[in-house]
């Protein structure tokens, strides 16, 4: 599979995902990994009106996710990979994808929350997940926009 970035995103996909990185990836499809917004018809058609003209979606379980990038399904896309948090990437390495790197670029400000960066907000396990995800030789940046520079995750924690 051609992922080409795989972003953790709260707000999944917006202006930054649908104009800015879409463009500058050249992006085909986005696909959203995310339980809840799977199961949510709301979810999905907001989503759906929030993906650029042009480019295909796909909103997955984890399960369905992994499955299709491991059978190759969209190998001949270039194809940007949108989860709210970095526990869902862990769950699908840990189903066998192969992932290099994981690009921390918005995660929302709450009370559970510090910030390590003006757009990256993390909990105790947030930091434990991102630890594992490094320690299987997963580079993590932390980048909001393409021209913004990317900054090491794993020194910011």
């Amino acid at each position: 599979m051609a992922i080409i970035n795989v972003r953790i995103d709260g707000r999944l996909i917006h202006g930054q995902v649908a104009n800015l990185w879409t463009s500058y990836l050249d992006i085909t499809r986005i696909m959203v990994v995310d339980d809840v917004a799977a199961a949510n018809d709301i979810d999905k058609a907001g989503l759906r009106l929030a993906c650029p003209a042009g480019v295909n979606l796909s909103v997955l379980p984890v399960e369905r996710a992994a499955t299709n990038i491991i059978e190759g399904r969209y190998d001949s896309q270039r194809v940007l990979v949108v989860t709210r948090n970095p526990q869902t990437l862990l769950r699908l390495v840990e189903q066998g994808v192969v992932l290099t790197e994981i690009n921390a670029g918005n995660m929302p400000k709450t009370d559970q929350t510090r910030p390590i960066r003006k757009t990256v907000h993390v909990t105790d396990d947030d930091i434990a997940v991102f630890k594992t995800l490094s320690e299987k030789g997963i580079k993590l940046t932390a980048q909001l926009v393409p021209n913004e520079e990317k900054v090491d995750l794993m020194k910011l924690l």
